[in-house]
């Protein structure tokens, strides 16, 4: 499999394993029940549950926009060391974002979050 889809594969297990944090640590902080309900009288989140879910989310908004650009890339023949290092830079800048938001570190979650974005604009920019 090409380096890039290897990282979109990759990327995709980042997000489940996100999502699989979130949803463990909401269990203890508001329980099963809650959960397993309709949410409609769901106790706010707080702490590092409530930064799992947004960093989460923001995995899955990114996720979307890495994908396009990979997927693109293979479909047209343009994929290349460029999309392959911007792919790479994408999934471990996810990774370092994961964590670093996940203990609550601000600056430093925004910079990581540019060095992903980076990557995603490594890969148009050989689409373009």
């Amino acid at each position: 499999m090409p380096h890039d889809l290897q990282m979109l594969v990759w990327s995709t297990a980042l997000a489940i394993v996100q999502m699989l944090i979130f949803l463990f640590l909401a269990m203890f902080q508001v329980g099963v029940p809650k959960l397993a309900g309709n949410r409609d009288d769901m106790p706010e989140l707080t702490g590092f549950t409530k930064r799992a879910n947004r960093g989460h989310l923001n995995m899955l908004e990114n996720l979307v926009l890495f994908a396009i650009v990979v997927i693109v890339a293979h479909v047209t023949g343009r994929a290349n060391a460029t999309t392959a290092l911007g792919a790479s830079l994408f999934f471990w800048a996810r990774v370092i974002y994961a964590l670093v938001y996940l203990i609550g570190v601000p600056w430093l979650r925004t910079g990581v979050w540019a060095a992903s974005f980076v990557g995603i604009l490594m890969i148009l920019g050989q689409l373009l």
